[in-house]
């Protein structure tokens, strides 16, 4: 029988949905739980989690997971608020769950959502998990993967801003993004991956007129990989790489910044109710790539507005352990 993968879960921000969503995945994925395909190990918080399977209507022994508390912590969780307190479990859950895989004790980490402004009030100055993960691991040069079926984006840059995304647009960047995406698919089990770099400027740089990055940095990468056989192609405008990436003439993107890469993934994952206005359900993926440990996470917020309520929804908490679980056995598979 094949091991179990286990998955350590973060659980973010107790404040917010986090302990939510994943007992409600940890319910819906109770099958593959039972069959020993996969292990639930949850840290955080654990009466927070209680409180959540109550608040979703869920018998705590319907949702099989093992609770590691990675407290104590001093002060009270408040529920629906930006707090220290918040901040400090959120840390101290991905802290453990870097220890659990490095000693072996998980294979893959799965985190619910923090809140950064939490984070930096309990003295944790890190942009986001991708960062905080870096740090934990010793690895600087992480690449941050969105997924929504097979719409793939893996960026260059993701949290700085606009006016320092060229000079952070390298050679060596660039082509350390398009090696692990390029590892990452064939773990998914695509064989002879298809990549599309994205331009930096407008029109791919319109020959040098808006812009040279494209010329000057962009080009020579990929005519390096093309040269040796790798279906690496671009620059492609922004504006429609996307839409090729859609028609599948490419089984990933390589975008060179946060809004370029994000918009168009979470323009389709997010699921919007049209008589109200509002967002129902989120599906996608948060893939941190090039570290020594492999983590998939949530690609939404912590919804400190309607935590407590009982209405969140787990799509994208299921999808995240679910998109481990592929990357995993590709890996096993392939003897990595």
């Amino acid at each position: 029988m094949t091991k179990a993968i286990r998955l350590a879960v973060t659980m973010g921000d107790p404040s917010g949905i986090g302990p939510e969503i994943i007992a409600k995945a940890a319910h819906q994925l109770r099958e593959d739980i039972a069959s020993g395909r996969l292990e639930f190990i949850v840290l955080g918080n654990a009466r927070a989690l209680d409180t959540a399977c109550a608040q979703a209507g869920l018998a705590r022994e319907s949702v099989p997971l093992t609770m590691i508390d990675v407290g104590p912590v001093d002060g009270e969780i408040q529920t629906g608020k930006i707090t220290a307190v918040g901040g400090e479990w959120a840390y101290r859950a991905v802290k453990k769950a870097v220890e659990m895989v490095q000693a072996g004790e998980a294979d893959a980490i799965v985190t619910a959502p923090l809140s950064k402004e939490a984070l930096h009030m309990a003295g944790h100055h890190f942009e986001g998990h991708t960062e905080l993960l870096a740090h934990l691991t010793g690895q600087r040069d992480a690449v941050m993967m969105l997924a929504h079926g097979p719409m793939r984006v893996s960026h260059v840059t993701t949290h700085c801003a606009i006016s320092d995304i060229a000079k952070r647009v390298t050679p060596i960047r660039l082509k350390r993004v398009i090696d692990v995406t390029l590892e990452a698919l064939e773990c998914l089990g695509i064989d002879t991956p298809r990549i599309g770099v994205a331009g930096l400027n407008p029109h791919a740089g319109e020959g040098g007129i808006l812009g040279k990055e494209e010329a000057d940095i962009i080009t020579p990468v990929i005519q390096d990989y093309a040269a040796r056989g790798i279906a690496v192609s671009g620059p492609v405008p922004g504006d429609t790489v996307f839409i090729k990436l859609r028609g599948n003439h490419f089984d990933a993107v390589i975008a060179m910044y946060h809004d370029q890469g994000h918009i168009p993934v979470k323009l389709l994952g997010f699921n919007v109710n049209p008589a109200t206005g509002q967002w129902e359900a989120i599906s996608g993926v948060n893939v941190t790539l090039g570290l020594p440990i492999l983590r998939t996470s949530v690609d939404h917020g912590t919804a400190f507005d309607i935590a407590g309520k009982g209405v969140a929804n787990a799509e994208s908490m299921i999808d995240a352990a679910e998109y481990a679980l592929k990357l995993l056995e590709g890996r096993r598979k392939k003897g990595l």
